[in-house]
């Protein structure tokens, strides 16, 4: 069943001055089914982000369309996309996006109490989405008390306290040490296989990359190639960097 499909997807910007236009997205088509765990990658400039604030409802395509669970985006007003975004999209950022001011519990359970869920129910989903991520010990901590890798799992677990239909991660790794980073994404990994949830994952990086089960890679706006995992991860990452010296770009960060 697919969660995610980008139909045609183009994205047209104009200067400020209303000179050349620039092409961002040149006609992207793909699909995500239910309990994929998905990479976008490709080089500085490709589109990635572009891509990736359009199907979380930031931004919005100049053609084409995105279906998330079988909703059509462009058809929605802002207060639908908003209701939309909150209960059905989760979002793991690399600035982890936590409020200072709020204890991980208070961060984590924000979706849940926006929603205007019960306060019983908010309680027993908070305590089984910790457990999983290994912060139970942590919830009465402020995000500037613990570590990063700390807080980014503090961030994937308010992604997932409302069992949304697709998790949108942005460079989830970015700001980790490589300890951290392999937590969070063996973190992912469980979520991913035990949970069934659907993963779409931005990245630059081929350690990260090497988690998913199958990346597409984009170049100049536009579907490159793409590669399913099959093997065991150390097969894959490498397969991966032969992909990226072949698109070129920032390979040097990767090796």
């Amino acid at each position: 069943m697919s969660v995610l499909e980008v139909i045609d997807l183009k994205k047209t910007y104009s200067s400020k001055h209303g000179g050349n236009r620039s092409k961002a997205l040149n006609g992207i088509s793909f699909q995500v089914d239910k309990g994929e765990f998905v990479g976008i990658m490709g080089p500085s400039g490709a589109g990635k982000s572009t891509l990736l604030n359009i199907i979380a409802t930031i931004d919005q395509a100049t053609e084409g369309e995105v279906v998330i669970g079988g909703q059509k985006l462009q058809t929605m007003d802002e207060d639908a996309l908003a209701i939309f975004r909150r209960e059905k999209l989760g979002f793991i950022f690399q600035d982890y996006n936590l409020l200072d001011t709020m204890t991980f519990r208070e961060n984590i359970e924000l979706p849940l109490v926006l929603s205007r869920e019960r306060p019983e129910n908010i309680r027993k989903k908070v305590d089984e989405v910790t457990k999983r991520l290994g912060i139970t010990a942590l919830l009465d901590k402020y995000p500037y008390e613990v570590s990063g890798g700390q807080r980014q799992r503090a961030s994937a677990a308010r992604a997932i306290i409302s069992d949304p239909q697709l998790v949108l991660a942005d460079e989830p790794t970015g700001a980790l040490d490589s300890k951290s980073s392999a937590e969070l994404l063996r973190c992912l990994t469980d979520l991913n296989e035990k949970n069934t949830a659907t993963i779409l994952l931005v990245t630059h990086d081929a350690f990260t990359a090497s988690y998913c089960k199958r990346i597409l890679f984009i170049k100049d706006g536009e579907i490159f190639t793409e590669i399913d995992r099959g093997g065991n991860r150390k097969e894959f990452f490498y397969k991966i960097l032969k992909v990226l010296a072949i698109l070129g770009g920032d390979n040097h960060e990767l090796l």
